[in-house]
Parts: C-alpha cells; sequence; structure tokens
C-alpha cells in the first residue's frame, strides 16, 4: 500500500544520507527510484542530492510552479518506479504537497520526502506545514545540540558568527550557516 512519508529535523540531521540510502536499498534489490530536489539548493550541484558524509546521487528538480503530479506520472510512463524521493521538501508548496499525496492515492507510488519543520525564527515552512497535516506517516530524525539534548529547532549565522534573528525564510547554506539547537539554547542565542 502506497503511502506519503515525511520525515523531518533540523539543519545537520542526515536526512538527505537516510534519502540516499533508502533510494540504494530499492535498487540493490532491482527496483528503480525516481529521486527529485528543489532547484533552490545546488549546493552540491545542480540536480544532485549529497550529503556531507560524502555520498551523493542524481535527481530531477523541481521549482515552485512545478506540477508534481503531472512530473511523476511523466517518469512513470517511461518505465516503473518503486518509489518517489524528495529531498528539501520544505520547499515545496502546499498545492505541491496535496499533488504528491494524488501520486500516493491514485498512481499508487510511495513518497518519501525529507525536509526542515521549522526555519531560524521557528516558523514551519509551508511543504513542511502540508506535510505535517497530510502525510500518511512522518518520522523525526534527530540530531543533538551542543548540550547534548535534543535539537529542534536551527539558528542562521552571518558571514562574521553573529545569530541572525531577521531576513528571508529562504537562505541555501550548511555547516558554514546553520547551526541546529534544542529550544532552550535556540531562544537563548535568540534574544528570548
Amino acid at each position: 500500500m502506497a503511502k506519503l512519508y515525511f520525515q523531518y529535523s533540523t539543519m545537520n540531521a542526515g536526512k538527505s544520507t537516510l534519502l540516499l540510502q533508502a533510494s540504494y536499498n530499492y535498487r540493490e534489490r532491482g527496483m528503480e527510484t525516481y529521486l527529485i530536489t528543489a532547484n533552490l539548493d545546488d549546493r552540491a550541484g545542480e540536480g544532485r542530492i549529497a550529503s556531507r558524509i560524502g555520498i551523493g546521487d542524481e535527481a530531477d528538480t523541481f521549482d515552485e510552479q512545478e506540477d508534481m503530479f503531472a512530473k511523476i506520472e511523466a517518469r512513470l510512463a517511461q518505465g516503473p518506479v518503486a518509489c518517489v524521493f524528495i529531498d528539501e521538501a520544505q520547499f515545496l508548496t502546499r498545492d505541491q504537497v496535496w499533488q504528491l499525496a494524488r501520486v500516493v492515492d491514485d498512481l499508487k507510488v510511495p513518497v518519501m520526502a525529507y525536509g526542515l519543520r521549522v526555519d531560524f525564527q521557528g516558523n514551519l515552512f509551508p511543504g513542511s506545514a502540508a506535510l505535517l497535516a497530510l502525510a500518511d506517516e512522518m518520522r523525526e530524525v534527530r540530531t543533538i545540540c551542543h548540550c547534548g539534548k535534543k535539537a529542534t529547532m536551527v539558528v542562521r549565522m552571518s558571514d562574521t558568527g553573529e545569530v541572525l534573528t531577521e531576513g528571508a525564510q529562504v537562505a541555501i547554506g550548511g555547516n558554514e550557516r546553520y547551526v541546529s539547537l534544542c529550544r532552550k539554547h535556540w531562544r537563548e542565542a535568540m534574544g528570548e
């Protein structure tokens, strides 16, 4: 039975590593997968999903105008796909999440979405909010704060190492730009 899955966390928790491992497991058993990532995040190169531990794979890309149902349906016309994997799912729109739900319901293909839950200001990303509302199954991927507690928040750093409290919701970056923290240390860092 196909389902819509959402695996979420803060930065640097290993979401892309888990996605790549799950896709590899399918392919190792002779099943095709379809990998898709946001075109906004090209840190590993355009159309590439990569983990900071050094593994990666080629992927198709999406932008906020893309009809995800039509995109996946077109891919299925080329041959069977056992599972669709979406990286950087926080960048999906609400409509795109509904389109992914239709892929699961109407095309009977499981979709596994991986992404951030909240931004650096503690607000849900639109794609994440829709996935939290619509996913059949959710799983938190855990990472830790410098104090050893579970990290659930993230702060954005300036080029000089200052914590930023304002700015656009989306600013692409990795370890050089974001630090995962527990809620208490996030509040302290944000001056609350």
